[in-house]
């Protein structure tokens, strides 16, 4: 057997092998009255851009299934849901909701939704209206970040 296909077979054979290891997608059960209360066009803005990583209500794609994809998808979501849970954003006490908002502000704007996400989801990209939108929604003007970050940041 030749060498291209040796390697062909046992690269092969590690591909098969990485669908074994198993990783969590999962929609963990959540309270209905937990959810974000917001204006309809922010949480419609937040339901196509931000929930599949970002709530209990994960649409996992086909491409979430296999290996290697599937690893960096789960942990997306998994660091996603431990950073922000819009399913469980009433349970977070006034200050930490402050705290958040200030984040998504600054996030609308720089790295949200993830580049590597939109490239899959064309829908999930955010217009300058949908940006103007969620941060008009966080009630925070840019400087007040500028002249109080650590009220926002820490």
């Amino acid at each position: 057997m030749s060498v291209g296909k040796t390697l062909g077979l046992i690269f092969l054979a590690a591909f098969i092998l990485m669908q074994l290891i198993p990783v969590e997608r999962n929609n963990p059960k959540s309270d209905p009255a937990l959810e974000i209360e917001a204006p309809t066009a922010v949480k419609e803005i937040f339901r196509r851009s931000c929930y599949d990583c970002h709530s209990n209500e994960t649409k996992w794609p086909w491409y979430s299934a296999i290996a290697p994809a599937k690893w960096f998808v789960a942990r997306d979501v998994r660091v996603g849901r431990q950073w922000l849970n819009f399913s469980e954003w009433e349970s977070y006490d006034e200050k930490k909701r402050e705290k958040l908002k200030a984040m998504i502000f600054k996030a609308v704007g720089l790295a949200m939704p993830l580049g590597t996400y939109v490239k899959m989801h064309k829908e999930a990209q955010l217009s300058q209206k949908d940006r103007d939108t969620i941060r008009q929604w966080t009630g925070i003007r840019p400087e007040e970040i500028m002249n109080n970050p650590k009220r926002f940041l820490y």
